[in-house]
C-alpha cells in the first residue's frame, strides 16, 4: 500500500481540540487538512483548509467528504459506525471501522477484553431488566457514548442501582464491579501499517470530578507493573489490529497488578505532554502511522507533567495569562474555544523538570497563580 505523502489531504472526523493539535502537526509536515463535524467554527476548523459541516448521519455528505481526502482518521470515538463504514468504503479510515465498533461501546469492549484474556474488572450486562444478585459497590455505565465520567453512576445497593438506571433512561448499560485501585495509568502508543510499534512509556494520571486533571511522565512504578502495563497495551494494539495512535487506560491495584479500564482509539488527553516533552508528539505520530510513514522517536527530553485548564478558570472573567506565564518553564496551549463552561477543556499547560514530581509542582504552581490572579481581578 502506497504511503500518503506530505502535500496530500488528511481528513479528520471530529473537530475538537484533538483534531486541532493533529491539524497543527499536519501543517508542520506539509499536509492539507479537511475536517467533518456537525458544527462550524470549531477548534479544528480554525486550522483546517476545509471545514465541512453536516450531520454524521448524513451519509451522502460523509461520502462527499471522503472523496476529497487521501486518508481519514478519528478525532473522537463517538462517530457512528455507519459513518465510519461509509468513509472506509471510499478512502482508508485509520484506525478502521472494526476498531471503532469495538471500542466505542463499553459492552462490546469489555466482552472483547474478557474473551481475549486481558485483565478486566467483572461486569454484568443490563439491557431489559436489572438482574438479581448484583454485588456492590459497583459502577453503572452507559454502554455507548460516554467520556469524562459522563454516563457513570456509583451504586451501593439494589435500590440505588434501580434509581441510577432510571436516571440513565433505562438504556443499555454495563454494571462494573468497583475496583479499589491505587492509581490510574495510561499507555499512549502507535502502530504503523507495517506493524511497527512504539509507545511513550507509562503515564500517571490524576482525575478531578472524573475529568483528567494532571498527568506525570514517566509513572514511577514497580518494574513488574511497568512491564505488565506495556505488554498489555502492545497486546491490545496487535489483537485489534490498530493502525494509528491509541491510548490504553489502566488501573494499578494495591497488589501491583494491572487491569484494563478502557481503550481510546485516538490521541489522548494524557498524551498532550508529548508535544513539548517527546521527540515526536502523539499527533505527529498519528500522522506518521495513518499515512504509512515510519514511526518517530518516542524518547523524552526530560520528565514532564501536564495540567488541564478547564472552563471554571474563566469565571468570573477571562483569565489574565501573565500570572501563569511568569513561570518560564511552562508551555501554554489554548484550544480556540469561545465559550467557557465549567468542566470544559479549554487548554492545558506542560512543563519539563528534573523528575515528574518536580514538573508536576511547576504546573500546579502556575495554574494556582492563574487562579489567584483571576480571583483578584
Amino acid at each position: 500500500m502506497k504511503p500518503v505523502l506530505p502535500g496530500s489531504t488528511i481528513g479528520i472526523l471530529g473537530s475538537g481540540q484533538l483534531g486541532r493539535m493533529l491539524a497543527i502537526a499536519a501543517r508542520q509536515l506539509g499536509y492539507r487538512i479537511a475536517v467533518y463535524s456537525p458544527e462550524a467554527g470549531t477548534p479544528t476548523g480554525q486550522i483546517a483548509d476545509r471545514e465541512m459541516t453536516a450531520s454524521y448521519d448524513d451519509l451522502d455528505a460523509v461520502r462527499d467528504f471522503a472523496r476529497g481526502v487521501d486518508v481519514v482518521t478519528l478525532e473522537f470515538e463517538n462517530v457512528p459506525a455507519a459513518t465510519a463504514m461509509a468513509t472506509d468504503a471510499i478512502v482508508p479510515l485509520r484506525p478502521g471501522a472494526n476498531v471503532l465498533h469495538t471500542t466505542q461501546h463499553r459492552l462490546r469492549e469489555k466482552t472483547f477484553l474478557r474473551a481475549s484474556g486481558f485483565p478486566v474488572t467483572d461486569f454484568t450486562e443490563i439491557t431489559d431488566a436489572v438482574p438479581a444478585g448484583c454485588r456492590y459497590p459497583a459502577i453503572l455505565k452507559t454502554a455507548g457514548f460516554g467520556y469524562d465520567g459522563k454516563g457513570q453512576i456509583k451504586v451501593n445497593s439494589d435500590e440505588e442501582l434501580h434509581a441510577a438506571w432510571a436516571t440513565l433512561e433505562r438504556q443499555p448499560c454495563v454494571l462494573e464491579a468497583f475496583v479499589p485501585f491505587e492509581r490510574e495509568l495510561s499507555v499512549v502508543a502507535a502502530r504503523g501499517l507495517d506493524g511497527a510499534y512504539a509507545d511513550y512509556g507509562v503515564f500517571d494520571n490524576s482525575h478531578r470530578n472524573h475529568i483528567l486533571d494532571l498527568t506525570i511522565a514517566p509513572a514511577i512504578l514497580p518494574l513488574k507493573s511497568t512491564r505488565d502495563a506495556l505488554e498489555i497495551a502492545r497486546g491490545l494494539f496487535e489483537k485489534l489490529d490498530i493502525v494509528g495512535v491509541a491510548c490504553v487506560e489502566l488501573f494499578l491495584k494495591h497488589d501491583g497488578s494491572i487491569i484494563v479500564n478502557e481503550i481510546a482509539p485516538r490521541p489522548h488527553n494524557s498524551g498532550h505532554l508529548t508535544i513539548d516533552a517527546a521527540t515526536t508528539s502523539q499527533f505527529e505520530q498519528q500522522l506518521r502511522a495513518v499515512c504509512g510513514l515510519p514511526l518517530g522517536d518516542t524518547r523524552f527530553h526530560a520528565p514532564a507533567a501536564m495540567a488541564n485548564l478547564l472552563g471554571d478558570l474563566w469565571e468570573p472573567a477571562r483569565p489574565d495569562w501573565r500570572g501563569l506565564l511568569q513561570f518560564p518553564e511552562v508551555r501554554l496551549h489554548l484550544y480556540g474555544k469561545d465559550e467557557a463552561r465549567a468542566g470544559r477543556k479549554m487548554g492545558h499547560i506542560t512543563a519539563l523538570g528534573k523528575s515528574g514530581v518536580h514538573a508536576a509542582g511547576i504546573v500546579r504552581a502556575a495554574r494556582a497563580a492563574l487562579q489567584t490572579q483571576s480571583v483578584q481581578e
